[in-house]
């Protein structure tokens, strides 16, 4: 496979992962997840997690999916060589995974103390595929098995950090982020 063509498998294989946490920010406000709960004196998650950005980044995900899915056929025509087509169970567990992957990340920033909005490098950038990878490979072993090669994750690991900096430098830009990491 020509590495251009695992970028842009990997790129589009991982859209429906990338988007949830962009629109979780947009949708934003409502009750938090641990309801105002501390553990050991500190926030169990964080006022930043709420059900109503959870919701929608997963739906964000789904929808997303659902689209590129559709889409697909004529893509691979026109770029010569076949993109995923998303299956429900690895809509489910990309978008899925990718909130629940924040989420933990918020959980382990509290317990280190950092507070909502504070650096955590590393997991800040990858925090999402490191939950939302496995569980699409629990969900639908085939389709990851088909999409996610050794070359695609390779490419996700090294491509992910870039574009996690790139748009939340944008969206602190436009007033969306208080902070531009």
């Amino acid at each position: 496979m020509a590495i251009l063509e695992t970028v842009a498998i990997a790129f589009w294989a991982m859209l429906p992962a990338y988007v949830p946490n962009n629109a979780a920010v947009l949708a934003g406000g409502s009750r938090p997840i641990d309801g105002g709960r501390t553990w050991g004196e500190k926030r169990v998650l964080g006022d930043g997690k709420t059900w109503r950005g959870t919701a929608m980044g997963i739906a964000a995900g789904l929808a997303l999916a659902a689209v590129l899915t559709v889409l697909e056929p004529s893509v691979s025509d026109a770029l010569g060589f076949a993109v995923p087509a998303f299956t429900p169970l690895a809509a489910l567990g990309l978008a899925g995974g990718a909130m629940l992957g924040d989420i933990l990340a918020s959980f382990l920033k509290r317990r280190t103390g950092r507070q909502r909005g504070a650096m955590f490098p590393g997991l800040d950038q990858l925090d999402f595929v490191v939950v939302s990878l496995p569980l699409v490979a629990l969900l639908d072993v085939e389709w990851f098995r088909e999409w996610f090669t050794l070359e695609v994750i390779l490419v996700v690991v090294v491509l992910t950090p870039v574009l996690h900096v790139t748009t939340n430098m944008i969206a602190y830009k436009l007033g969306l982020k208080n902070e531009p990491w």
